[in-house]
C-alpha cells in the first residue's frame, strides 16, 4: 500500500514539473520590422530576456518601422546589443512609426 502512495506522489510531481513553464520562455508571436533596404523580416516568438541583434541592421543602416505583435514588451535600442541610452519601449500590440530606428530588442 505504501508503495503505491509513493508512487503516486511520484507520478504526480513529475506531472506538475512538466506542466509548470520554465523561466526561459518565449515571448509568443511575431516581432516586425523593416530592415534598411525596406525589406519585411520577423523574429518569431523571440526568447525573453535575451537581446536580440538585428541581422540586417547595420553600423551604418538601423532597422526601421517596429511592430510588436508578441505577448511580451519589448524594448528597442538604436545601438547593438541592447546598449546605450536611446530606446524605445513597445508594449505587446503597439507599432512604432518609419522614423523609429533601431539595431536590437530585448522582450520582456
Amino acid at each position: 500500500m505504501r508503495l503505491r502512495h509513493s508512487l503516486a506522489a511520484a507520478v504526480g510531481a513529475l506531472l506538475i514539473t512538466v506542466s509548470v513553464p520554465n523561466s526561459a520562455s518565449a515571448a509568443t508571436g511575431e516581432f516586425l520590422y523593416r530592415g534598411p533596404l525596406l525589406g519585411s523580416h520577423s523574429l518569431d516568438d523571440p526568447n525573453s530576456g535575451e537581446c536580440v541583434n538585428i541581422p540586417e541592421a547595420t553600423n551604418l543602416l538601423p532597422a526601421q518601422s517596429p511592430r510588436n505583435f508578441t505577448t511580451s514588451t519589448a524594448t528597442i535600442f538604436l545601438d547593438f546589443d541592447c546598449d546605450g541610452d536611446t530606446f524605445t519601449v513597445l508594449s505587446p500590440g503597439q507599432t512604432g512609426g518609419l522614423l523609429v530606428k533601431f539595431r536590437s530588442v530585448v522582450f520582456s
